[in-house]
Formats: structure tokens, C-alpha cells, sequence
């Protein structure tokens, strides 16, 4: 599977961190990559989609969003089971009954940015997953990333100061509002050169074989980083 040709191609991957299948195809693709190597060059970011931007800053309570969202709570419990399962077969914990608060993610995703300025993008990301779906925090709440931040090596000073930051918000909002304006409805969608490649959850091995040939389309090779998803 070497390819030598292959010069470093931009992998991103379009999410919410609210969404469990977000978690769940992160075990994925991290299995994938792990396959992959260093058979082909990639620089690995994540971008935000906000699945809810009309959520009030402050978040609702989850059980008055979910049971609106999917027309009664037994119906919301009854999914939460079903990823619950899912989760468990990546070794993934979901723990919904300590969920008390659907979040604005619009913070999460500021906080996610600020973590790619500091290398440090990866490891924020399971944090604020791993923060909301197993420890059932409020990820809205700009203290709680604050600790995460802190939790993953970064500067609780700095990492309050983007947070507070609403430039950055704005900056944010606008990038999530672009990627849904090229036609990125749902999440996970991963984008090779901002090709989309893959939706949902794959397992590892259709990642990388779908990341393998996408990697070798010269299309995909020569299309660098524009500034909008390919359809």
C-alpha cells in the first residue's frame, strides 16, 4: 500500500460534540489511521458543523430537547440504548442518565480551534467527548472546557481568554455556517482535500480503504485546501 507519490493531503472531519456517533467514528477512523501509517501522508483536523444553532447559549434540559426532538422520552431512551450498544463495542462508555443539559456546542467547537493553534487538537477532542457522553458535564458551559483545556496540557488563562472571545465565536459560527452552506448536512462527514469522502460511522477497515483510494485520485491529490466541500 505505499505510495510514495502522495505528497501530505488535509483530512478533516466535520462534527458536533454532541454527536454520539461522532465518538463512536473517532474509534473508527483512529483504528484506520493506525492501519494506514505511514502508507499515506496526512495532516488530520476537525472542523465544526453546529447540528443545533438555534440552542440558546445556555443549552436546554435534555430531557425537555429530547423528548421534543424525538416525540417522547421512552423514544430518546430507546436510542440512547441503541448507541449505548454501539459505544460499548468500540469501548466506548455512554453514560445518558448523567446528562442533565442538551449544550450549545458552539463553545466546544471555539475551544476545539484554539486546541489546533497549540497541537494539541486530538486530545481536546476525546476530552470534551469523553466530558460529555461518560461524565455527563455541560460542555456549553465555558468553565467546564475551561478544565478540560487545562485537563490536556493547554493554558486555562488562554483557553478562557478564546472562550470569552466573541470574535472567535463569530469566526467559528461562520466556518460551521459555510460547511452547511457547501451541502454538509450530517455528521460525522470526513473530507479528503475537502472532498467528501465518508458519512457516519464506517467501520476502520471501510475508512481505509475508501481514505486509500481517495488518496490516490489524482483530483483529490491536486486539490489542496480550498475553501469549500466538494459534492
Amino acid at each position: 500500500m505505499n505510495s510514495p507519490e502522495i505528497g501530505r493531503l488535509t483530512l478533516e472531519i466535520v462534527s458536533d460534540t454532541i454527536c454520539p456517533w461522532c465518538y463512536i467514528g473517532k474509534r473508527h477512523l483512529d483504528e484506520a489511521l493506525t492501519i494506514i501509517g505511514s502508507d499515506v501522508d496526512l495532516a488530520v483536523r476537525w472542523r465544526p458543523l453546529e447540528l443545533n444553532p438555534d440552542m440558546p447559549r445556555e443549552g436546554l434540559e435534555r430531557r425537555v430537547y429530547r423528548s421534543r426532538k424525538f416525540g417522547s422520552w421512552e423514544r430518546s431512551m430507546q436510542l440512547d440504548a441503541e448507541v449505548q450498544q454501539a459505544g460499548h463495542r468500540v469501548g466506548l462508555d455512554f453514560q445518558h442518565e448523567r446528562m442533565r443539559m442538551t449544550p450549545n456546542t458552539l463553545a466546544s467547537h471555539v475551544l476545539i480551534r484554539h486546541a489546533e493553534h497549540e497541537g494539541l487538537q486530538h486530545k481536546v477532542i476525546e476530552a470534551v467527548f469523553r466530558a460529555y457522553f461518560s461524565e455527563g458535564k455541560d460542555i456549553g458551559d465555558p468553565q467546564v472546557l475551561a478544565d478540560v483545556a487545562a485537563t490536556c496540557g493547554l493554558d486555562r488563562a488562554n483557553a478562557e481568554a478564546a472562550l470569552n472571545d466573541e470574535n472567535g465565536r463569530t469566526d467559528v459560527r461562520n466556518e460551521a455556517r459555510a460547511f452547511a452552506s457547501a451541502g454538509v448536512r450530517s455528521v460525522p462527514t470526513i473530507l479528503l482535500n475537502r472532498y467528501r469522502i465518508l458519512e457516519g460511522a464506517p467501520s476502520a477497515d471501510s475508512i481505509v480503504e475508501t481514505l486509500t483510494r481517495a488518496a490516490a485520485d489524482p483530483r483529490v491529490r491536486s486539490a489542496g485546501q480550498s475553501e469549500s466541500a466538494h459534492v
